[in-house]
């Protein structure tokens, strides 16, 4: 029996869908894109052209829900499907867009740069306990304009794993695309077994902007799957109680699929968020906060009951060192997407506000995803009968370790955790070294990043991904990119 989590009543659920499909025609969504006005409007919604505000009614709405996929999966660049959206199934993979990282160095945060992100890809590849990449970290040495795009030409360089990415720009989405297609072999290709998913985000309260809408419509009309990342701040641009925060959430998720689906009919489309509990004391939005988890599995739940593959943002920190604050948020969120069946956990390595990406953090955070693993795992019964033969064999005799059944089973019982959790006594945690969790893990990233072996891509997939983010760069004034570790 697989542990789960509901936070929500049935009943509960079942009202939260319906406000939120009252929300989409009063007040109704406002819209900055004009094709998804034109879409909206020639499917039957009342549009106003001057506000930009669209009146979905429900009957639309839930035609786009029944038409969007309930499940899809990505593959890596092996070509196997690797990760799955869809049911209870649940993957890892880390934060995304952070504009810092932690040095490892000064335990202090700085401006990422190409080498950091390109260690921070190997890295991840190295974590078994990871399932998919990300645009992890914003790159200072090149120009701001092109930094999403940048961040998935590196990736693409270095990775296997697919990716979760986004665009900053509409006109840069279309140099991502055509990077992809390059890996990918053809746009044919890309549709029958994608590798990347686009982060596109509403704005609230219930309203979309031009960039994000125009990203999700490009995705939809090219069969490249999208993820909705709804942020109401409890308090602050969402009403202050959980459930209401959870209606907002619903309505802006409903809005995005409902565009997607006009856009093209069985799109893909994920319902997921980036939600917080708006911390009033401090004027801060933290991602550790029990409510911001709460809020998360609560429109996990509500995704799920309208069908939905599901997405959330948990398994950070607001802490700004790797300290017991970090250990614990992370923890604590990594556990409850787990067990709420979140398809894929946005989050390791990520603190501070959703803004740092730290080497060590994300070391520890793939040791916390392998126990919430094992613990979807559940317990079972190995054998029959359970118990009853290998006890009364040995009767009162403590002699387990010797026994065959002892070998057969311990590695598939117990989640053997790497030389970051220490499990040793006091005095050989004292002859190694005295290290705290966070020595250990700076140990674990120089370990595993000695060990990573580039993946073999081509000299002129290479050369051809780097003219496309080049030619995309000379448009902001930048000629040359900087050069790849071990590639230039």
């Amino acid at each position: 029996m697989r542990p789960k989590l509901n936070i929500l009543s049935s009943e509960l659920v079942e009202q939260i869908i319906a406000e939120a499909y009252e929300l989409l025609m009063d007040p109704g969504v406002r819209v900055h894109n004009d094709e998804a006005l034109q879409l909206l409007g020639d499917a039957g919604a009342p549009v106003d052209l001057q506000t930009k505000i669209a009146r979905i009614p429900q009957q639309m709405a839930q035609n786009a829900l029944e038409t969007a996929p309930s499940e899809f999966h990505l593959y890596d660049l092996d070509g196997r499907p690797v990760v799955h959206y869809g049911g209870d199934s649940v993957q890892f993979d880390p934060g995304s867009a952070a504009i810092t990282i932690l040095d490892s160095d000064t335990q202090q945060q700085r401006v990422p740069l190409t080498a950091d992100f390109v260690d921070f890809v190997k890295l991840v590849e190295m974590l078994p306990q990871i399932d998919a990449q990300s645009t992890a970290m914003i790159c200072g040495d090149v120009p701001e304009e092109v930094g999403d795009l940048y961040r998935l030409y590196l990736a693409l360089n270095f990775m296997r794993k697919p990716i979760i990415t986004g665009a900053f720009r509409k006109d840069t989405w279309w140099v991502m695309k055509d990077m992809l297609v390059a890996v990918a072999g053809s746009a044919d290709a890309l549709i029958q077994r994608p590798i990347a998913v686009f982060d596109v985000c509403p704005s609230p309260p219930l309203l979309w902007s031009d960039l994000t809408c125009q990203n999700m419509i490009d995705c939809a009309k090219n069969g490249i799957p999208s993820e909705l990342v709804s942020m109401p701040l409890s308090g602050a641009t969402a009403p202050v109680t959980l459930a209401a925060a959870v209606v907002q959430h619903a309505a802006e998720c409903m809005s995005g699929v409902t565009i997607c689906q006009l856009a093209k009919r069985g799109a893909p489309i994920v319902w997921g968020g980036s939600p917080a509990a708006f911390d009033m004391r401090e004027g801060t939005t933290p991602m550790g906060a029990v409510e911001t988890w709460m809020i998360d599995c609560a429109y996990a739940q509500v995704g799920k009951a309208l069908g939905m593959p599901t997405h959330a943002y948990l398994g950070m920190s607001d802490a700004k060192v790797v300290d017991a604050q970090c250990g614990l948020e992370s923890a604590g969120g990594a556990f409850m997407a787990a067990l709420a069946g979140v398809n894929m956990v946005s989050g390791a390595g990520m603190m501070d506000f959703e803004s740092c990406q730290s080497f060590e953090k994300l070391v520890i955070d793939a040791e916390i995803i392998g126990m919430a693993k094992r613990l979807l795992a559940g317990v079972q019964a190995r054998e029959q009968p359970i118990a009853l033969d290998l006890m009364r064999k040995l009767g009162h005799r403590a002699d387990y370790l010797a026994q065959p059944h002892t070998l057969k089973w311990f590695n598939k019982e117990l989640y053997i955790p790497s030389a970051v959790i220490d499990r040793g006594s006091l005095d050989g945690w004292k002859k190694k070294g005295s290290k705290t969790a966070t020595r250990r893990a700076a140990d674990r990233v120089t370990e595993l990043l000695a060990n990573y072996h580039p993946p073999e891509i081509s000299r002129e997939l290479r050369r051809e991904l780097r003219e496309l983010t080049t030619d995309a760069a000379r448009r902001f004034g930048m000629d040359e990119l900087p050069p790849l570790p071990e590639v230039e």
